[in-house]
């Protein structure tokens, strides 16, 4: 009995010798190819140590817990000397070792081993690790910590840059601040914000949904209504404080001659805007006589009746049938049509229309354009599916409605324009149009004509000074992105950048590019925020542009003069064959870049997946920031999602601070030459093989993952970020997110490792700032003076949404935001919109 005992023993020791053995060759291996491509020895060495310590194991050998021993220590000598007390960059170097020496202790391994002392050392190196764990709990190297001042504004806040009561325009309003001056939700009872209610669209994805179909829209609060916009572009009114809906209009969107949906790239709609001829009755009214020492507050401009008298010259642009013309006649009446549509709303369809509808009723407005609507595609040329429209919403002036258009990136090179339409507000007639590869032409085109093919786009919100008169456009790229040999001299000018242009006729006023020949999708992906911006010399028009590098470019948004230095960096040179890079890129003196990725940052869940992402780190090109795409694949970093994306950033007029989300993910840029491209091959998705045709390259495209398809670089993979405007300084950076959605097997556990997301932020008077987004699903809100996080909220799907807040008719102040995911950012689907408010 006590022989059989004995037998059975060794066989724990000897299995966990064999796994040992295993594990140390595969180290020993991966390290002998890392070393090959310059990279670090340790895996080398600690390979072949692990292999004798596994076969010291399988023959029952003490010595094997001291040689285990001596590995422990060294590799947590090693880990504290590559990244410090960073305790998630020490997870992959540490762990798993630590839990195989916890394990050797066990008696079933420790005891035939017949060595207390290797037994004590085992155990010495194992409470060294436990107190490097504890040590790394007190010291986050990605975190900043400080306190912004809770006003800086010098004189009164321009109104043009702060929603009320009301939420008005995508914005907040046509200045992108994402700033409201409601103050019922405080720092001290945010944590008593509950769901007070919860709709559902019935606009969910589908078996054929595009693979980046998405739910990004922002409510428009107004006319005491709450307008959205679903994916497939529906537009719907719900009441503002029970989320009832009140009307819904399908615009029924065609596939565009495609089997169906799935061959697109996108489908979105991130929200409507919003027209009230009421709101500008005084200016008319005022500058009909500027002599005037006094004037009568104006009449309503529309009532319930379907017609009735008003001041002529409020009417400009509709159609009017006069009802005296009589030298004295006073008014005229407005048609019956124009009568049915005083207040509007603008949707962008996915099938490139236009759509004017009631806003207090939900039909079309029949005298904009034709019955309703204006063909986007007109003088177009031809497209692809899906392959141009409007992914964002239009912004509304006095007289116009201004938007521009997304243009599928790397499909080929010879895609629609870039133009940016200025359409009459009121009738849909087109005023102007600019087209940058024809810029100085701002006169509409001719039935016959067409707009200069793949010209640089705008795809996200523009921002209006009507004050100023001034348009401020977000340019894109002319496609494809990663090869730029073909592109004009107007390319070269207005690409990734930002152009002002004059309001009343679409001419350039002024333009500041960012990004030089962009070869890494930097286009400008956010909508401009314009602040009155304290300074030095006194209060300055700014505009600040957020961008995916990394930098928040501030300009004086009259003059396109920069207020914050910008300074131009050497970047590296050695484009692929035939094509150049710029020898130097901007870069703000205000950004949040991160460092240059080496070795050490390559991650990990283990020291082997680790191990193999430092192999892919050493196999691909990467310079620093700006490494051209290249045959053997570059790395960018920042990757194209940005560091910025269309979220954009919120900013505090009052405060002079700006609160702003921040990814850090590395991408891989991979050329393909065009005869190793099978024909069809490639998709309109922005990941994997993306065609280019007509260029000589395809691109393969996608993130820098490790072989679990986790990030191959270390975390935080997103922030949050609190700045000084004055200043210019960073004044506080915190994590953002947990694990808790994106766990193995589902688990919920909510690790706060910083993980991206998409989606904007929304501030308030008090000082708070509410933002979704993040791979996990929820709503937190962050007290914007200090960083801390004071609340979130469970959503049931991705909220990839910026959220908006209103004061309802009840009195109360409400937080709404949209919950239905993204399809390749890969959060759960959905089709919410969720209401939150103080208890009553």
């Amino acid at each position: 009995m006590e022989k059989n005992t004995r037998a059975h023993s060794k066989w724990p020791a000897i299995v966990l010798g064999l796994l040992l053995v295993a594990a140390g060759l595969a180290l020993a291996i991966g390290g002998g190819k890392l070393i090959s491509l310059g990279g670090s020895a340790y895996y080398l060495i600690a390979g072949i140590a692990v292999v004798v310590a596994g076969i010291l194991l399988a023959l029952r050998k003490g010595a094997a817990l001291w040689l285990y021993a001596a590995i422990l220590f060294a590799t947590l000598a090693w880990a504290l000397w590559e990244v410090g007390l960073d305790w998630w960059q020490l997870v992959p170097r540490v762990a798993i070792p630590c839990l195989i020496a916890i394990i050797m202790l066990l008696p079933w391994w420790r005891k035939p081993l017949h060595s207390r002392g290797g037994s004590l050392a085992l155990t010495a190196s194992i409470a060294a690790a436990i107190i490097v764990a504890i040590a790394s709990q007190f010291d986050d190297p990605a975190q900043i910590e400080g306190t912004l001042a809770e006003n800086r504004a010098s004189g009164e806040v321009n109104p043009a840059q702060v929603a009320g009561d009301d939420w008005p325009a995508y914005g907040g309003t046509n200045a992108g601040t994402h700033y409201s001056s409601l103050s019922q939700i405080t720092p001290e009872n945010v944590g008593e914000l509950e769901e007070v209610w919860r709709i559902q669209t019935g606009d969910e994805p589908g078996p054929n949904a595009p693979p980046e179909i998405t739910n990004q829209n922002t409510p428009l609060k107004v006319n005491d209504s709450l307008y959205i916009c679903t994916s497939h572009s529906r537009a719907m009114a719900l009441s503002p404080e029970t989320g009832e809906t009140l009307w819904e209009f399908d615009p029924e969107i065609s596939t565009q001659g495609a089997e169906d949906f799935s061959g697109w790239a996108h489908m979105t709609c991130r929200g409507l805007a919003y027209y009230d001829a009421a709101n500008y009755a005084g200016d008319a009214a005022d500058s009909e006589d500027d002599s005037a020492d006094t004037a009568a507050a104006p009449s309503p401009l529309f009532a319930d009746s379907d017609v009735f008298a008003i001041d002529v010259s409020l009417l400009e642009g509709f159609e009017t049938t006069a009802t005296d013309t009589g030298e004295n006649a006073p008014s005229a009446i407005i048609s019956q049509t124009d009568v049915m549509c005083p207040r509007r709303l603008y949707l962008p369809t996915a099938d490139a229309r236009l759509i004017a509808l009631n806003a207090d009723t939900g039909e079309r407005c029949a005298g904009f354009g034709d019955n309703g609507e204006v063909d986007l595609t007109r003088n177009i040329g031809g497209f692809d599916p899906g392959g141009y429209y409007s992914t964002s919403p239009a912004t509304v002036t006095e007289n116009l409605v201004i938007l521009g258009g997304h243009v599928t990136d790397n499909s080929s090179t010879d895609e629609p324009s870039g133009v940016i339409r200025a359409f009459d507000v009121r009738t849909g007639e087109l005023v102007w149009n600019w087209d940058s590869g024809n810029p100085e032409e701002t006169e509409p085109l001719a039935d016959d004509e067409t707009y200069t093919r793949n010209s640089p786009n705008v795809w996200p919100p523009i921002s209006v000074d009507e004050d100023l008169g001034l348009v401020y456009l977000p340019m894109g790229n002319a496609t494809p992105d990663q090869w730029g040999a073909d592109r004009t001299e107007n390319d070269e000018t207005y690409s990734a950048g930002l152009v002002a242009l004059e309001l009343e006729t679409g001419q350039v006023a002024w333009v500041y590019q960012f990004v030089h020949h962009d070869l890494w999708d930097m286009d400008m992906p956010a909508q401009p925020v314009l602040i009155d911006l304290a300074t030095d010399e006194g209060t300055q028009p700014a505009v600040i542009q957020p961008t995916k590098q990394g930098s928040l470019y501030v300009l004086n948004r009259e003059t396109g003069e920069p207020i914050v230095p910008i300074e131009e960096i050497p970047a590296p040179q050695g484009a692929v064959e035939g094509d150049w890079t710029a020898e130097t890129q901007p870069r703000s003196a205000l950004n949040l870049l991160p460092p240059p990725l080496t070795e050490r940052d390559m991650w990990g869940a283990s020291p082997f997946d680790q191990m193999m992402c430092r192999i892919q780190f050493n196999s691909l090109r990467y310079d620093g920031q700006y490494t051209p795409p290249s045959l053997e694949g570059s790395i960018i970093y920042p990757g194209n999602v940005g560091v910025m994306n269309w979220g954009g950033v919120a900013v505090d007029p009052e405060r002079q601070a700006l609160f702003t989300g921040a990814k850090y993910l590395a991408f891989v840029s991979r050329l393909i030459p065009r005869d190793e491209v099978e024909e069809g091959q490639g998709s309109a998705s922005e990941q994997g093989l993306q065609p280019n045709a007509g260029a000589p390259y395809a691109v393969e495209l996608g993130p820098l993952l490790s072989i679990f398809d986790l990030p191959c670089q270390a975390p935080s993979w997103g922030d949050v970020a609190g700045i000084d405007l004055q200043s210019a300084d960073v004044v506080w950076k915190h994590r953002n997110g947990t694990t808790r959605d994106s766990m193995p097997l589902g688990l919920p556990i909510g690790l706060p490792v910083g993980v991206p997301a998409l989606g904007g932020p929304l501030t308030t008077a008090s000082g708070i700032t509410f933002m979704g987004g993040t791979l996990d699903q929820y709503l937190r809100a962050y007290d914007i003076t200090t960083g801390e996080e004071l609340y979130r909220a469970r959503l049931p799907a991705g909220g990839q949404a910026t959220p908006m807040t209103y004061t309802g008719a009840d009195g109360r102040q409400y937080v709404v935001i949209t919950a239905g995911g993204h399809g390749t950012f890969g959060t759960k689907m959905g089709d919410y919109v969720i209401g939150y408010a103080l208890p009553e």
